[in-house]
């Protein structure tokens, strides 16, 4: 999707920059096996995330060449229709399949519409717009990031029970980071924090979303 967008865009100044939010040994396989073509990072501590307010993945931010925040932080074009997986089958009903690529589609057009029109694009938001999206940080939150930061350091220094008790630490300060907790919890044979606890706290949610609505012009129910 993202090499596919780069590829068609680059000419008409498109970046890309991927930041995997997680631990090296366990991103770059992933991003190997993917070879990209545009820059990927690999943020062990997640500055990238508290510098921007990042919770999940995948996240967006767009940024023009000036250096403006365009958008702040939202969804890069995924829903929650994951959450009707049959975990027997691993098979999603039509509809919801239907649905994850009618946003994906309307997502990836709004950044080329922006890429082609700049801040004529019915996507760019102004400076008012922008403030009243983004959620301001609170000291939980930087107390969250203070904690986890702290937790990888005593993980690399092999400490674990330490970094165990400040990662939970971190967890009970920002639940709404999932990549706080994805980064701390148990993985499954490929690498994935995707198995029971997981599932308990996405069920745990309720009508909670997992991921953030997209707030974007045309980004209507279908």
């Amino acid at each position: 999707m993202w090499q596919a967008l780069f590829d068609e865009m680059k000419e008409a100044g498109l970046v890309i920059l991927a930041v995997a939010l997680d631990e090296p040994e366990a991103a770059r396989p992933w991003i190997d096996a993917a070879g990209p073509a545009y820059p990927c990072l690999i943020d062990r501590d997640h500055r990238l995330a508290e510098l921007y307010g990042l919770v999940n993945v995948p996240e967006a931010v767009w940024i023009d060449e000036t250096g403006r925040i365009v958008r702040p932080p939202e969804t890069a074009g995924s829903t929650d229709g994951f959450r009707s997986l049959d975990r027997k089958t691993f098979t999603l009903p039509e509809a919801v399949i239907a649905e994850r690529q009618r946003v994906k589609t309307l997502y990836l057009e709004a950044i080329r519409d922006w890429v082609r029109n700049g801040t004529a694009s019915r996507h760019a938001l102004d400076t008012a717009q922008i403030a009243a999206r983004w959620k301001p940080s609170s000291g939980s939150v930087a107390q969250a990031h203070t904690h986890f930061r702290l937790a990888q350091f005593l993980l690399r220094a092999g400490r674990n029970e330490e970094a165990r008790r400040h990662a939970e630490l971190a967890i009970d300060a920002h639940p709404e980071s999932w990549a706080i907790w994805r980064q701390m919890a148990d993985k499954d044979e490929r690498g994935l924090a995707a198995g029971p606890a997981f599932w308990e706290r996405v069920q745990a949610l309720g009508d909670r979303p997992y991921y953030r609505p997209i707030e974007i012009d045309g980004m209507k129910p279908a």
